[in-house]
């Protein structure tokens, strides 16, 4: 299924041809990321991974770990802006810890997961912040609920994440992975002041200097190094998603930071993605540019929870109906006269 074949298919629409405007691209990639000219977005299901980082103690955030178990109860309760946004689309929703600080849940609703790696990543301030083992472990966790959507026929995938301090490794990534500066790479993240961003600079472009030298001879080596347990699980749901033949919509920097790790250790994985939109953070259209994505929406958000992919959802939707719902124009004898 080529861009071409499924253009060929809209011009036959009832419709002037290239009518639509920029839905007809969506359309089109929409296809091509199904390989199928009927692609669906249903079933669908976002999967948000939850991780601490220890960089937070070195002052890279304006919110304490703490706030992470705190987010994760409030998306048991359905009290999240994901939850909200995730049933006033119809997108089920599981929730997967895979390295919270703090003590484990001990009873949570069927949609939560709990397979934690460990608690919380080392700081890439001082070091690795996972080895290989535990950044494999992370993936796996990953192509599991990739896998286990697939099962379940989901079309299409949303991941997310929950996790204070979260931007710093994906800053980390997107330098090692992109080449762009870590000057370039670091935001605010969740509210950073000046102080905190030069802080939270310089720990970045130190942890990249040290992954860099081993990205080309040891690349799942160099991105543990700076990696985060909830960014190793996306890249694992991304790459196995994709190989299962889902269409994979990415929300903002840190689930973009995770499709850089799938498409580096998983290639060709980003022939089923769609950027949902481009974050606030100034280091995603970098991501963004180097996966080739354009974004379906460019509105300064910057929550993540897989928030900005679930509010481009319904273009997606829209995309769909235009090809499993529209009629031919030779069923209703009509000629182009366009």
């Amino acid at each position: 299924m080529t861009e071409t074949d499924v253009r060929s298919y809209l011009d036959a629409l009832a419709k002037p041809r290239g009518s639509l405007g920029r839905l007809e691209d969506i359309a089109v990639r929409l296809a091509v990321t199904q390989r199928r000219i009927d692609a669906r977005t249903r079933p669908r299901r976002i999967v948000l991974f939850a991780g601490d980082h220890g960089c937070v103690s070195d002052g890279v955030s304006a919110w304490p770990s703490a706030v992470t178990g705190m987010m994760v109860a409030t998306i048991l309760a359905g009290q999240a802006t994901s939850s909200a946004l995730a049933r006033a689309h119809d997108c089920p929703l599981r929730l997967v810890d895979v390295g919270v600080f703090g003590p484990r849940i001990a009873a949570a609703p069927s949609f939560f997961r709990d397979a934690r790696i460990g608690d919380g990543t080392a700081s890439l301030a001082h070091g690795a912040a996972m080895d290989v083992a535990r950044f494999d472990a992370a993936w796996q966790v990953g192509a599991q609920e990739a896998d286990r959507a697939a099962d379940d026929g989901a079309a299409l995938l949303i991941a997310g994440e929950m996790g204070i301090g979260n931007t710093t490794p994906a800053a980390a990534l997107t330098a090692l992975l992109t080449g762009v500066a870590a000057a370039e790479a670091v935001g605010r993240g969740a509210g950073a002041d000046d102080a905190m961003l030069a802080v939270k600079s310089q720990i970045v472009a130190d942890a990249v200097a040290r992954a860099a030298p081993l990205l080309s001879t040891d690349p799942m080596r160099a991105i543990a190094m700076i990696g985060g347990y909830e960014i190793a699980a996306i890249a694992g749901f991304f790459a196995r998603g994709a190989a299962r033949g889902a269409t994979l919509l990415l929300d903002g920097y840190v689930a973009t930071a995770g499709a850089l790790v799938a498409e580096r250790l998983a290639p060709g994985t980003v022939a089923a993605m769609i950027a949902g939109h481009r974050s606030a953070e100034p280091g995603h259209a970098a991501a963004l540019a180097h996966l080739g994505l354009d974004p379906l929406l460019d509105w300064h958000m910057r929550l993540g929870e897989g928030s900005g992919a679930l509010v481009a959802l319904p273009l997606l939707d829209a995309a769909a109906a235009v090809l499993n719902d529209v009629v031919r124009l030779d069923a209703i004898g009509a000629e182009r006269a366009d």
